[in-house]
Parts: structure tokens; C-alpha cells; sequence
């Protein structure tokens, strides 16, 4: 039995799509949401079985690994001791982990928890004869679609601002990764179970890009002509803490400005050794969704 979390999300679905598409004959069970649109699953074809319930409790989770011999846990990196945890008490054999390269950020202050729970994990199957074997996936930024929570907003400023601010001239590089090739990703692990035990792959995009290029690829899709102008790393952070202050801690977009001034590009050459990982050029991956942005649009 194959459990998955997280399978009508963003990156998940792609990956049912790949289980689709190969023709998965195993038994599936899934978590997922009382509000998920789960048309995808049900008209599948593949053995699935839907469970509804909350990640957030223990309980909960125990019950849904029993019989499991394998999770695929894509749905919140917060929940993945949780998830250990009740893999471990189930005698689950193998769990593959979804987490994010944000562990190694300068700037976000969530790389610390990012961290704290993947020693968690790690001291959680250290322990003498652990049935659970695991194997830890971090995507770089993810986009694809509209559904995304990056590129999809980048559209969306540039097709509406003819002046665009844009931190530290955007040479900050990039390596976003695109949701189609984190699918097939999860699939080639979830089938190469020798080859990926034990280890932690980056899955990043095809090559690094600087940001200025990430826009101007952008505007060049969506036929507009957008002028940058660059503010200093400094007076993005300050402008981005004094909205901070006027909105009193609603708006707070501090690390992500800070994030705009580090470089976020990281090797996927492991993954790409142990199970041929070759993700899509950012330019391929970008008009697919700008292409997607216009049609929603009525524009052809």
C-alpha cells in the first residue's frame, strides 16, 4: 500500500499524473481534504482509496499508515516528524520526504526549523533496527501553472505594471523548478527504491537564472514592454519593514525581500546520477505558464 499526502496539490498532482500515465498497479491510499477537488482521482483508473482527516493529528495519521509499506509525504514539511513517527509504529518500510532547499537560506528565519525538523526526522530512523528507511526530496521554487505561489504572481505585477521595482539590479540568481518535473521526480524515486535510500536530492530547475532575466523572459511572453527600475537591497528591506509596522504585522514581506538579494541556485547532479533527473529549461517551463495566464485571460 502507498500512502500520499498532499496528491491534489500543486507539485502532487503532477505526480498522480505520472501514476496515471505508468499505470501504477499497487494499491493507493489517499489523504486529502473535504474541500479537495479530487475529479483527477476518481476518474484515475489506478486502485485508490480516499481518506478524509486532519495531518495535524497524531492519531489520525497512525490510523492511516496501517498496512502502508510506503509513504510519499508531499503535502507540508511541518508535518514529516508526525509522519515518521507513525511510519515507525506501523513497521512502514520506506518514506519519501518532500521538503525544500530553503534549509539553506542566509536570510529566512524558517531555515531553522527547516533544519530542526530534518534532524528530527533523521534522529527519529537513526535508532537500532528502524523499519523505516527514508529519502528526503528538496524542490528549489516551484512553478508551473497557475496554481503556484511564484511565477503566477510575477505574471500578474508584470502584464500590470509598465514599471516594474526590482531588487539589486535582479542579478540574484534563481533555479526555479517546474511542478511537471517534480511529478516525474517523485515517480522515478517511488520506483527506485535501492537506488535513493538513505539519501536527500536538490531538485532544482535546468540551470540558474538571474532574476532581471526571469522577468524579462516574462515580458517577453506576455508581448509587453516593462522598464525595471532597481532599488538597493537596503531600502527594499526598509520599505518592506515599515509596511510591516503600518499594517502591524499583517503584511510581512521582509525575508522575502531579503531573500530577493540571495542566490538560490542549487546542483541537482545527485539526482541526476542515481535516477536521471533532467528537469526543463525555465524558458520552456515559463511559456507553458504564461501561455496558461493568457488563456484564462480570453487572450489568444
Amino acid at each position: 500500500m502507498l500512502l500520499v499526502t498532499g496528491i491534489t496539490g500543486h507539485s502532487g498532482k503532477y505526480f498522480l499524473q505520472e501514476l496515471i500515465k505508468n499505470k501504477y498497479e499497487g494499491p493507493i491510499r489517499c489523504i486529502v481534504r473535504e474541500s479537495s477537488d479530487t475529479s483527477l482521482i476518481d476518474n484515475s483508473g489506478l486502485n485508490v482509496e480516499k481518506i478524509v482527516g486532519d495531518l495535524n493529528s497524531q492519531e489520525f495519521i497512525n490510523k492511516a499508515m496501517v498496512g502502508v509499506n510506503t509513504v510519499m509525504h508531499i503535502y507540508n514539511i511541518h508535518h514529516s516528524p508526525m509522519i515518521i513517527k507513525a511510519a515507525i509504529n506501523n513497521n512502514v518500510k520506506r518514506a519519501i520526504l518532500v521538503h525544500t532547499t530553503g534549509i539553506y537560506s542566509n536570510f529566512k528565519n524558517a531555515s531553522e526549523e527547516y533544519k530542526n525538523i530534518e534532524k528530527e526526522v533523521l534522529d527519529l530512523t537513526k535508532v537500532p533496527n528502524c523499519p523505516t528507511k527514508i529519502t528526503i526530496l528538496r524542490p528549489t521554487m516551484i512553478y508551473g501553472d497557475l496554481c503556484d505561489r511564484n511565477m503566477s504572481k510575477f505574471i500578474k505585477m508584470i502584464d500590470k505594471l509598465r514599471i516594474m521595482p526590482i531588487i539589486s539590479k535582479g542579478n540574484s540568481l534563481l533555479q526555479p523548478v517546474n511542478a511537471r518535473d517534480l511529478g516525474k521526480a517523485f515517480y522515478t524515486v517511488l520506483m527506485l527504491p535501492k537506488e535513493t535510500q538513505g539519501k536527500a536530492y536538490n531538485l532544482s530547475g535546468n540551470s540558474p537564472i538571474k532574476m532581471i532575466d526571469v522577468f524579462k523572459l516574462i515580458s517577453k511572453e506576455l508581448n509587453k514592454k516593462t522598464i525595471f527600475i532597481s532599488v538597493p537591497l537596503g531600502l527594499g528591506v526598509f520599505m518592506a519593514r515599515v509596511l510591516k509596522i503600518i499594517s502591524i504585522g499583517k503584511i510581512d514581506y521582509v525575508e522575502k525581500v531579503q531573500r530577493m538579494g540571495e542566490d538560490r541556485n542549487y546542483s541537482h547532479e545527485e539526482a541526476t546520477k542515481d535516477f536521471g533527473y533532467k528537469p526543463m529549461t525555465f524558458e520552456e517551463g515559463i511559456s507553458i505558464e504564461v501561455r496558461q495566464y493568457l488563456k484564462a485571460r480570453g487572450i489568444k
